[in-house]
């Protein structure tokens, strides 16, 4: 049977304007590698904890020492808990609270002679990490955008360098699937 490879819109929720992604993932990808996917496609650095729902159900790595019912992620691959046009939540950053809708946009055949994962399109840097979610976001936002802002020169200085919310590649980003996924 040939492979499978789902067409995943990823979506930030929150912020805008929109950051998102569209890459492709073959549906054998456990939730663990496809948290990797998500991390390298949206630009996190994978600093925090993650969870999945799905249709109800949590997924995620389990610690026994926090006593959260959730499913082991290591042990469900895409392909068995969702489908072509099936809709989905992943969390990144339960301080920040970081929101993503991932929807399967279609389920394809894979190349024989491509490489998966693959990133499509998509739009907006994502993000810096602990910037203190959407509305952190927004004030960084607000606070580059307006020299006179009072939080201006520190937020420079946060960012330790340049920061374009309007930058994406997704070239680059397709060369950080297939080196770290």
């Amino acid at each position: 049977m040939p492979r499978q490879v789902f067409q995943l819109r990823v979506s930030l929720n929150g912020v805008r304007p929109p950051v998102w992604r569209r890459v492709l993932v073959p549906g054998g990808y456990t939730l663990d590698r496809l948290h990797r996917v998500v991390q390298h496609a949206m630009g996190w650095r994978d600093c925090h904890l993650h969870s999945f729902e799905i249709d109800g159900v949590q997924y995620g790595a389990p610690d026994p020492d926090d006593g959260l019912a959730v499913r082991d992620e290591l042990d469900t691959r895409l392909d068995t808990v969702v489908g072509k046009g099936g809709r989905f939540h992943y969390t990144y950053d339960f301080g920040d609270w970081w929101e993503h809708e991932l929807v399967v946009e279609d389920m394809l055949i894979a190349d024989p002679d491509g490489w998966y994962p693959a990133c499509l399109d998509g739009e907006r840097a994502c993000p810096p990490e602990n910037v203190g979610g959407p509305a952190g976001y927004r004030l960084l936002l607000d606070a580059l955008a307006d020299p006179a802002h009072p939080e201006h020169d520190a937020m420079r200085d946060w960012l330790g360098g340049t920061f374009d919310p309007s930058a994406f590649d997704a070239g680059r980003t397709g060369t950080l699937l297939r080196r770290f996924c």
